[in-house]
């Protein structure tokens, strides 16, 4: 089981990211002790603080020409990592 599934890169988590803290998607059933061992063994940085927060799908509907077609998007687990100050996580070595 893959606790972190992926990180966050919008503009909202970009601006964190100059505090030193670092947004992922992790699995639903993760909770914050394996999220701190996963990213501190990940990226090899000391993590200092972790926050959770539970996203629930939202109702989606699309119209077509024969009926309407009703679904739902899955939820997901959003955390929010600190870590030691002057440690940085580049997500862009990569590329």
């Amino acid at each position: 089981m893959s606790v972190l599934k992926k990180p966050l890169v919008t503009e909202k988590v970009s601006a964190l990211n100059e505090k030193g803290k670092y947004g992922f998607i992790v699995d639903l059933n993760a909770n914050k002790v394996e999220i701190k061992k996963a990213v501190e063994d990940m990226y090899g940085v000391t993590v200092e603080d972790v926050n959770t927060m539970k996203y629930q799908g939202k109702d989606k509907s699309r119209y077509t020409k024969s009926r309407i077609i009703s679904g739902r998007a899955s939820s997901f687990k959003k955390a929010i990592v600190t870590v030691a100050e002057g440690e940085v996580i580049d997500f862009y070595s990569g590329i």
